[in-house]
């Protein structure tokens, strides 16, 4: 990931709406949520959503997907498995010991056999 897409794509996260968004598509991977119901539940109207998930869109960290006459959107997770290896490429200079706690934070959620967290 270049730097400019990591900035769009935090700038992108860095407003409340549209980091509740996006961390509602991720709990709700792989089915998605019609936009509707995304507006719904997080009580923001509909035009105003669209706008959010517009320049979610635009950066990366969801997709969407028509389907009969809803439009479902999903957190784009190549986007933001991108943007963490972008943070976390050089994470502390290569000392994997300091890594360590990060990545064991990571991986109760992320493993195949864990719960969705």
């Amino acid at each position: 990931m270049e730097s400019n897409n990591a900035i769009t794509a935090l700038s992108a996260l860095a407003q409340n709406t549209r980091l509740e968004t996006f961390r509602l598509l991720v709990r709700h991977e792989p089915e998605g949520i019609p936009a509707g119901e995304l507006a719904r539940l997080l009580d923001v109207p509909q035009n105003t959503m669209s706008a959010h998930l517009a320049t979610l869109s635009r950066a990366g960290l969801v997709k969407s997907q028509r389907e009969s006459r809803s439009i479902i959107y999903r957190a784009d997770l190549d986007g933001l498995r991108d943007l963490t290896l972008f943070l976390l490429k050089d994470c502390c200079g290569g000392s994997t010991e300091l890594c360590a706690p990060l990545i064991a934070e990571l991986t109760p959620c992320c493993a195949p056999e864990a719960k969705p967290c």
